[in-house]
């Protein structure tokens, strides 16, 4: 079972920034200034499946919404997989009632590296292996019932372990069962948004979240 209710109003007490009502628009050289910098967890009180992305992109640290690049499709697959009842956009940020649903149905999101970049291809070894080792650290302090890793090539490399597959992995992460799935950047072509959907209902049903019907799809 999910958590208690949570109202839009309540949200700030998370520490989670929340659009506002102007549109945001950026130069190429305004996004570029976001490289490198992050911005807060997406973490309620009790989370219950906690969704790992590779790294933010520069969009996403602008607007402070995790997934809130325009061509991710994140939401959309939230949307047809029934955790959410509603098509979410964080292309300006979370929207108040946006976040208090994600915080209600017990969704977490972080990040396997912390630091933004115009595409995740362009982090080294180095840090998704140095994230891979803080991840876990973060994983057991949060105490999710399930992880699901956003990516499988990311975490072959981060986790050393090259022949691994999509699904549930054999070794828990921080103490929590540890899923991998596709990753839904516009630029993953090999999983269309039909196979997110279902990935992703596959483990919110493993973390007992709530999740809707799925919606009718033409």
């Amino acid at each position: 079972m999910c958590g208690p209710a949570i109202t839009a109003s309540e949200t700030r007490e998370y520490g989670i920034p929340v659009a506002d009502a102007r549109p945001k628009s950026f130069t190429r050289a305004e996004l570029d200034a976001f490289r490198g910098k992050s911005l807060p967890d997406l973490l309620g009180p009790g989370v219950r499946l906690l969704f790992v992305g590779i790294n933010p992109g520069l969009r996403t640290v602008a607007v402070q919404a995790h997934f809130g690049g325009g061509s991710n499709r994140f939401y959309p697959a939230l949307y047809r997989a029934g955790i959410t009842d509603h098509q979410i956009s964080a292309s300006n940020g979370l929207a108040p009632d946006d976040l208090a649903q994600l915080l209600a149905q017990g969704i977490g999101i972080t990040n396997l590296f912390s630091g933004a970049s115009a595409r995740a291809d362009e982090l080294t070894v180095a840090e998704l292996r140095s994230g891979a080792r803080a991840l876990e650290t973060r994983v057991a302090a949060i105490k999710p019932a399930v992880v699901a890793m956003l990516g499988i090539t990311a975490y072959r490399i981060a986790f050393e372990r090259p022949a691994a597959r999509v699904g549930l992995q054999p070794e828990l992460l921080g103490g929590a069962p540890l899923w991998v799935v596709p990753n839904p950047s516009g630029l993953n072509a090999h999983a269309p948004l039909a196979a997110l959907a279902a990935a992703y209902r596959e483990v919110a049903v493993a973390a007992s979240v709530d999740v809707f019907d799925p919606p009718q799809v033409r």
